[in-house]
């Protein structure tokens, strides 16, 4: 899991250059289908050694798509980005809340590799998807030398405004602290609460769900009141359900405090598109992929 998140950490600033110089949809479908064939070698790795190397490639190939879906959700919906962004990120959270109990189930009655596998084939329709789907053009960007000083003097001293370097500690906090609740959360419910882990899963499956709604309604109040008021409201309520979860002793109480936690995952809809609308088009790729790398 740790080789995962760092190739997906590493590439993020490559996938950023990589959008900024070439279209958009060719390069969300090279990362969905080096994804597949990623996963394929990780489902028939023969040793530990190969299995750890599939799933590092994994990670890089997966940090090609974030980038240059934001920068082509720019392009179409320049007004709407915090809802369009919203809209999409909320569609993993779907995947989050319903991809589990399927491969759970399937390595339960098959084999673990049929937990991983059935993603495979439909990676490889998404990509055909998105192919098709996604405005294509001339997207090379010509304007500047991508690999220049002079471009990353330029990325630089766009993340040394104070506006930048803030939101830029926000989405590190908010990284760190979703990591860490996310591993620790079904454990706590069990440990410390007496929640059956049947439940505990149901209610970490509650967690993502949530974040569905929550992503969407993040990205609409970024278009409609701007960054400061929208991320006050998304941070709002973790706070407040972080207060409540260890004196509550219901369910009921427990399932409160969850869903109010659970805003936090509309910070990403916010903070992400306004990093997004703050870079110049001609860097807004390599800039956005700086961040993240950070982040």
């Amino acid at each position: 899991v740790t080789l995962l998140w760092l190739g997906g950490a590493i590439g993020q600033l490559p996938g950023g250059i990589l959008a900024d110089w070439y279209n958009e949809g060719s390069i969300m479908t090279l990362s969905v289908g080096l994804v597949a064939a990623a996963l394929t070698f990780v489902v028939l790795a023969p040793n530990t050694a190969t299995l750890f190397i599939a799933v590092t490639l994994w990670g890089l190939a997966t940090s090609l798509y974030p980038i240059a879906r934001i920068t082509v959700l720019s392009e179409i919906y320049p007004e709407r980005l915090g809802s369009a962004l919203g809209l999409t990120m909320a569609t993993g959270d779907i995947g989050q809340t319903l991809a589990p109990p399927i491969a759970g189930t399937l390595a339960a009655l098959l084999l673990w590799q049929a937990g991983l596998g059935f993603i495979i084939p439909l990676l490889f329709l998404g990509g055909i998807g998105i192919w098709f789907i996604v405005p294509r053009g001339s997207q090379t960007n010509s304007s500047i030398e991508i690999m220049s000083m002079d471009t990353a003097r330029y990325v630089l001293d766009e993340l040394r405004r104070p506006t930048m370097v803030f939101v830029t500690f926000i989405l590190i906090l908010f990284f760190f602290f979703w990591q860490a609740f996310t591993s620790f959360f079904p454990t706590y419910l069990v440990v410390e609460k007496g929640i059956s882990a049947t439940r505990a899963s149901i209610l970490f499956g509650v967690f993502f769900a949530a974040g569905a709604i929550v992503k969407p309604i993040a990205g609409m109040a970024y278009d409609r009141i701007g960054m400061r008021w929208a991320l006050i409201s998304v941070l709002l309520g973790p706070v407040g359900g972080l207060l409540l979860l260890p004196i509550v002793g219901s369910l009921e109480l427990v399932v409160i405090a969850t869903l109010m936690i659970s805003t936090m995952l509309g910070n990403g809809a916010v903070t992400q598109s306004f990093v997004a609308e703050q870079f110049p088009s001609d860097i807004q790729g390599t800039g956005l992929g700086a961040v993240r790398t950070v982040s």
